[in-house]
């Protein structure tokens, strides 16, 4: 088989695309990991564990499982109050991250569903957005 120059050019091209394509995915598939260590390890601990009867677990966390509808709202304004979180009682504040965009929220959140033993479905962005616009704290990012 013989290859023409142009069909040799289209080959490369595509290959490139892949490749870009493939760190980009690569890129955005650990974004949640990250924002999870800069944002939120230090107080939830690396592995999700929490602090004692200080600071609620995200590992394995019945919360997290059943009040889906508020993650997002939780993150971006955070909680002052009393929550009970797998039979614990917790009242400390934590604080919400605004810095953090709408898609940033949706990765961290994706994060969180997907490790340490959590199994709750995958968030969406307009998911993460409708939720963010119920409590004032859409970016539109």
């Amino acid at each position: 088989m013989r290859w023409r120059a142009a069909d040799l050019l289209r080959l490369g091209g595509f290959l490139a695309a892949g490749t870009m394509a493939a760190g980009c995915f690569t890129d955005r598939q650990n974004a949640g990991a990250r924002l999870y260590a800069t944002h939120c390890s230090h107080c939830h601990g690396d592995e999700g564990q929490g602090l004692k009867r200080l600071i609620p677990p995200v590992a394995g966390a019945d919360y997290v499982a059943e009040n889906r509808n508020f993650l997002a709202c939780l993150v971006r304004r955070g909680v002052n109050g009393p929550m009970v979180v797998n039979g614990i009682a917790f009242n400390q504040v934590m604080p919400g991250h605004q810095d953090l965009t709408d898609s940033e929220i949706t990765n961290l959140l994706n994060f969180v569903q997907s490790s340490w033993g959590n199994k709750g479905k995958p968030f969406t962005i307009r998911e993460v957005s409708n939720q963010l616009q119920a409590c004032a704290g859409s970016d539109g990012q």
